[in-house]
């Protein structure tokens, strides 16, 4: 008992010794916790590594998507041209520098030889269209912004034997012994003939037309090709260019007529329907067949329509009595006329080309109603041909009647309701058997008829007497009555021309 009650500490001691031991052993206690720490740390720093990433890769994806909307995706070739980025713009300055850049060096194995153009060998090339294929290569999904696929885009081109042939003759073979096949074209004025051709020396082109297939493929680039001779009939017989040329004809026949759907309208142009339809001679077998050009349908109606067909409102100008009555319309409204969406159109024109089919053909159009703008004037003259007078209102109140004398027999002044519009102090008037200088107070107000002094024609105003002594048309006045007409009745005056015209003098 002594010995455990001396021991004091110590048991106490051992105890806390051994509880810190088995903590230890056990793993338990703050430096536990700091070694499990170390273990988590790098799984936790790879999931965020790897969350980071996928925010990337889905920021980035979307990041190309819209900068490629309008532009060619990566992978998107032009022959052998990357034109990845490219906007429209550039794209067609590399479409036109491939084109420009692609030749065919012909040689005939006799020691000449030439390089040709696309121009020279009649390759129509579409720029715009080709430059429609690129921006929409690939596709407007997941794919196109794919960096490891590749698409290739040719040119959009059309060629015609007629061409290639006229080139290669007229470079290879001397005008003695070419054989040239019978055509047809436009005479400039309204119709398509028949041109004969004759037999002769030919060059061999199916190796230059395999360049140029080439080259629509891959352009840009410099293509070798050897031609051959040989001896032949006119290629394309007289008889089949004149029956294509009245199958020219009969399209030409057919009216194409575009109207916004108002007050203008037009007619295509003979001329211009002509140069629509592009003859496309095959040398191999002798024929002519007719194309319908329809880009060039589009340019040219993407150019006139909206010049010829858009309006502008144009309010209506009526001259009305105290009661409202329309009088007279100064200016005859017009609705304004603003055309729209031309490609159901250009289709349409292109549709009754192809069917030789007349056409009436209504472009889409927003259209304004003119407004109408009403006055009342406040001086009325009113000429009664038969008593041969003027009599003057203001505010349909009567102030002033003067005798006059109008036109002569062949010559009366014209009946109708008209506004004085042109005025002169003084004027030589002319005519076809007269001139008269120094006509004072003239006030017009049917193109040459109109209010003046004449102070050479006292009896006919003195009279009433137009069937002796009339005018040329004009209502002939004492001076001092043509000058108070002339300063009290200004422009917009309304003139009324009434009254059976008398065989005598009536006064």
């Amino acid at each position: 008992m002594n010995d455990v009650i001396n021991s004091g500490g110590e048991p106490e001691a051992l105890t806390s010794e051994l509880s810190q031991a088995d903590i230890a052993a056990l793993g338990i206690g703050t430096h536990g916790k700091h070694e499990h720490s170390k273990h988590r740390l790098p799984i936790i720093i790879a999931a965020v590594a790897f969350v980071v990433l996928i925010v990337a890769l889905v920021a980035a994806y979307f990041g190309a998507q819209f900068y490629y909307k309008d532009k060619a995706a990566p992978g998107v070739h032009l022959g052998n041209v990357a034109v990845a980025g490219q906007s429209t713009a550039q794209l067609k300055q590399t479409v036109d520098r491939e084109v420009s850049d692609s030749k065919v060096l012909i040689s005939d194995g006799q020691g000449k030889k030439t390089t040709a153009s696309f121009k020279d060998l009649g390759v129509n090339v579409d720029v715009n269209k080709t430059v429609q294929d690129l921006l929409a290569a690939k596709g407007n999904g997941a794919g196109r912004v794919a960096p490891f696929s590749q698409s290739d885009v040719k040119l959009v081109a059309t060629t015609s034997d007629m061409p290639i042939n006229t080139y290669l003759t007229n470079t290879f073979v001397k005008d003695n012994d070419k054989a040239v096949p019978s055509s047809i074209a436009f005479d400039g004025n309204n119709a398509f003939v028949a041109k004969a051709g004759h037999g002769g020396r030919s060059p061999e082109m199916s190796g230059v037309k395999r360049s140029i297939d080439t080259l629509i493929a891959n352009p840009g680039q410099v293509q070798t090709a050897k031609i051959t001779y040989k001896t032949i009939d006119a290629p394309i017989s007289q008889s089949t260019a004149e029956t294509a040329a009245a199958s020219a004809n009969k399209l030409l026949a057919n009216k194409i007529v575009i109207n916004n759907g108002d007050a203008r309208k037009f007619e295509v142009p003979v001329g211009q329907l002509a140069s629509w339809i592009k003859p496309n001679a095959n040398l191999e077998k002798g024929t002519i067949s007719l194309d319908i050009d329809k880009n060039a349908i589009t340019n040219y109606l993407n150019a006139e329509i909206p010049g010829k067909l858009n309006q502008d409102m144009v309010s209506q100008q009526d001259i009305i009595d105290s009661t409202g009555n329309v009088l007279l319309t100064m200016t005859k409204g017009v609705n304004g006329v603003k055309v729209k969406d031309f490609n159901p159109v250009i289709d349409q024109v292109y549709n009754a080309l192809t069917d030789s089919q007349p056409a009436n053909i209504q472009v889409a159009a927003d259209v304004t109603k003119f407004d109408v703008k009403q006055t009342k004037p406040q001086m009325r003259l009113v000429v009664d041909r038969a008593s041969q007078t003027v009599t003057v209102y203001k505010d349909d109140q009567q102030v002033q009647s003067f005798p006059v004398c109008t036109g002569k027999p062949g010559h009366e002044t014209s009946l109708g309701t008209y506004v004085i519009n042109v005025r002169y102090t003084t004027q030589t008037m002319r005519g076809e058997d007269y001139v008269t200088p120094n006509v004072q107070w003239v006030s017009y107000f049917n193109g040459g008829q109109g209010f003046h002094g004449a102070p050479w024609n006292p009896t006919g105003i003195g009279t009433g007497d137009p069937a002796g002594h009339g005018s040329h048309g004009c209502v002939n006045m004492n001076v001092s009555d043509a000058k108070w007409i002339f300063d009290n009745c200004p422009q917009g005056s309304l003139v009324q021309v009434v009254g059976n015209q008398p065989s005598g003098p009536v006064r």
